[in-house]
């Protein structure tokens, strides 16, 4: 009657299932490491896009750039973060009134003081990231964000200017 009460102690060891299903979480985990570390840069992706592409001096981006219209919605709006700081929430639309559809357009937004003076400004890859092509007459919406603004900066305005520029061949 006492071998009933008295259990016997179990052995304890390492599950082998358990030693194989970490192995295997870690070899998963290796691949994906290294499969993302053989991506390109989003700066290396960029410069690829914008190689061939017409900058500012050129007579190319000077007859490109001047049939392209830049507007500042009425629907931008700025927001306190949790950090103290201002978010400024940025609509746009650029129109493409020109002949040539446009296959890479970069450009720069700035926020600037009433004296001209550049707050922030961040420069925006519009086609081919937000649209495949900016046809003839054409219109895109583009929306950004400018963060890292404090309530005494003084955000009179908003600069656009188009900085990179390509048309389809």
């Amino acid at each position: 009657m006492d071998e009933l009460f008295n259990k016997e102690k179990e052995k304890k060891g390492v599950n082998p299932v358990f030693i194989v299903g970490i192995l295997v979480g870690l070899v998963l985990i290796g691949g994906a490491i290294w499969l993302l570390s053989r991506t390109p840069s989003m700066e290396e992706q960029t410069a690829k896009i914008l190689q061939g592409s017409f900058r500012e001096g050129s007579p190319e981006f000077a007859e490109l750039n001047k049939d392209i219209i830049i507007s500042t919605d009425q629907g931008t709006v700025q927001s306190p973060t949790g950090m103290g700081t201002i978010s400024m929430y940025i609509n746009g639309k650029i129109r493409n009134k020109g002949s040539k559809t446009i296959s890479v357009l970069e450009v720069k937004v700035a926020v600037v003081t009433q004296f001209n003076d550049v707050l922030r400004e961040r420069k925006i890859l519009v086609v081919p990231v937000q649209q495949p092509v900016l046809g003839p007459d054409q219109t895109i919406p583009i929306t950004l964000t400018l963060d890292g603004f404090t309530k005494d900066d003084d955000r009179a305005n908003i600069r656009w200017k188009v900085t990179a520029i390509k048309a389809a061949s």
